[in-house]
């Protein structure tokens, strides 16, 4: 991705002010044309990284998922024990 100097850079040319060194300028028309060449740019790459995001999900994703929950097993045996409270003392 280009700096903003590089968007400007066939653009600026220098100027003396009254009493002052020369400075750099850059004439509106140029600025609004560097600032629409990086938009164009940035739309560009928010392309490309949208594509490889997608494509990234893509190779990540899970293969099949089970069709019902009942073929899951679950990884300990459910058991009829009764839910107790973790502070007796407190639930009453």
């Amino acid at each position: 991705m280009k700096s903003a100097a590089e968007y400007l850079e066939g653009h600026v040319f220098e100027a003396r002010r009254p009493r002052r060194d020369l400075q750099p300028v850059v004439a509106h028309a140029d600025a609004l044309h560097a600032i629409e060449q990086a938009l164009a740019d940035a739309e560009k790459y928010r392309y490309l990284l949208m594509r490889a995001l997608r494509r990234h999900a893509d190779d990540t994703a899970p293969a099949t998922a089970p069709a019902r929950l009942a073929d899951i097993r679950p990884a300990f045996p459910a058991t009829e024990a009764p839910v107790l409270p973790m502070y007796p003392a407190l639930a009453a």
